[in-house]
């Protein structure tokens, strides 16, 4: 007898056939910002990381060469930039946030997909990023996301330790209460969904369109279209609590 696809089957054997079955108990939706939320095309890296020179170089006197070995230095080493300067020099990370993230939106544009992705997801959502708070809601406003997200926790909050480190994850579990056996990742960077994956929770690799496969790592989905994911996971969700 000729199968039917997923599709036109019945709701219980259709998200049954998904491969998307880690993420039925989630009740905690985290997303990283930079370029998960949005793609790298908007820009915002590249300015970011060019501020982050100069404020290296203006704080310790320093020639753009000098401070952008120094800013690659701390990132190779520490994680973050930040958590360097922090340890090395004991910065108030304040000024140097504020600094980094005084940026060019204007390659942002509201993404109508995700909003109503990301919204039809039962339960907590939050943000999770190595830069700041303020940083974070900007960017979610001008994407169309705002009012979406309960909070944003950022490299303050987590004592200026990138999250891919075991004490900053652990401190984002501490603020946040999220329980990682019942909460999912969405991040770029293996090494933040590594830590996440060792907690407990499901993970979500966000690639850019195009993108090589990731080898040796293992996550619970990988995507180069994040609405579409979510999206995906939300009609599931759904799909179960009407055919329980």
């Amino acid at each position: 007898m000729k199968r039917r696809p997923a599709e036109d089957l019945a709701p219980a054997a259709a998200v049954a056939a998904d491969g998307l079955a880690r993420f039925d108990v989630v009740d905690a939706w985290v997303f990283d910002l930079d370029d998960t939320l949005y793609p790298t095309s908007a820009g915002l890296g590249p300015q970011i990381d060019m501020r982050i020179t100069q404020w290296v170089a203006d704080y310790l006197g320093v020639d753009g060469l000098s401070a952008r070995a120094l800013q690659k230095h701390w990132y190779a080493t520490h994680g973050t930039t930040l958590a360097g300067l922090v340890e090395s020099h004991a910065i108030d990370p304040t000024d140097f946030l504020e600094f980094a993230h005084s940026i060019d939106r204007d390659g942002l544009a509201p993404d109508p997909a995700l909003a109503a992705a990301i919204s039809a997801l039962p339960g907590r959502r939050m943000i999770l990023t190595n830069g700041s708070r303020a940083h974070a809601f900007e960017t979610a406003r001008r994407l169309g996301l705002d009012g979406l997200f309960e909070d944003a926790y950022d490299i303050v909050a987590l004592g200026c330790t990138p999250k891919h480190r075991p004490e900053g994850f652990a401190r984002f579990v501490a603020a946040s209460g999220v329980v990682p056996a019942r909460a999912a990742l969405f991040d770029d960077l293996p090494r933040n969904l590594a830590t996440a994956r060792a907690a407990g929770m499901a993970t979500a690799l966000v690639t850019a369109p195009g993108a090589a496969a990731t080898e040796g790592e293992s996550f619970d989905a990988v995507t180069s279209d994040l609405a579409d994911l979510v999206s995906r996971i939300a009609r599931r969700r759904s799909a179960r609590k009407s055919a329980a």
